[in-house]
């Protein structure tokens, strides 16, 4: 009788300690999923989150780290532009698409090193054909690229539309191989988290320069410096 008592004690004893683990591991998954950016939320990442949105003309309140109404309108502003889930929520995708680390997951090595790659050549783009241009005007050449890879009319590939044959006038006189500052930098950066200031651009050319007659046929979307975009 007593050794049925022990063992019964020592089977509600296990029973318990099972029943805190499981208890612990769901109280640290939902600790994990609450740390996204979310209405109601505080905090460095609110800031980035703002800071970012407000650059690229999604947000228009204060950088203040608050995540609220206004700054949940922009982030699903953000979202429907950029064919993510439009849900108000920082999460992984809305984060990784404004290039902001999220404190639940970490990029591998590869796709660091591939997107390194891709900024450091549409940077040396932006560099070789635009330096001389406002900022503004620096991310829209950059996001022609971008809207290129993404048009079934052009390669697939953001190398592979930069060096096609007879696209910029920079690979054709090797300007391409300029080392980009630190603004062309930024502005293939910003171009790649989503700040299209072309207006879904697919061509640019200097009005002061231009020849051809298809190209000034093309419908315009903005003018910006010297370069005129259209589609």
């Amino acid at each position: 009788m007593l050794k049925h008592k022990k063992s019964l004690k020592v089977g509600i004893t296990f029973l318990i300690s099972t029943i805190v683990i499981i208890l612990l591991i769901t109280t640290f998954k939902i600790s994990t999923v609450e740390a996204l950016s979310k209405y109601g939320s505080r905090g460095n990442e609110v800031t980035q989150i703002q800071s970012k949105l407000k650059r690229w003309g999604y947000y228009n309140g204060s950088v203040d780290g608050i995540y609220g109404s206004q700054t949940q309108a922009a982030v699903k502003y953000f979202q429907r532009k950029n064919g993510l889930t439009v849900d108000g929520i920082a999460g992984p995708a809305t984060l990784k698409a404004m290039g902001i680390m999220s404190s639940s997951g970490n990029s591998s090595t590869g796709s660091t090193s591939s997107n390194s790659s891709n900024v450091n050549l549409l940077a040396r783009l932006v560099y070789a054909e635009s330096r001389g241009e406002p900022y503004t005007g620096q991310v829209a050449v950059a996001a022609v690229v971008l809207n290129r890879v993404k048009s079934s009319s052009f390669p697939n590939t953001i190398s592979g539309v930069i060096y096609q044959s007879g696209a910029f006038d920079a690979v054709s006189d090797g300007q391409i191989n300029l080392s980009p500052n630190d603004t062309a930098k930024k502005a293939a950066q910003d171009a790649i988290n989503g700040w299209d200031p072309s207006y879904g651009a697919i061509y640019y050319f200097n009005p002061a320069t231009a020849t051809s007659k298809w190209i000034w046929s093309r419908p315009m979307t903005v003018t910006i410096g010297s370069h005129r975009f259209c589609k």
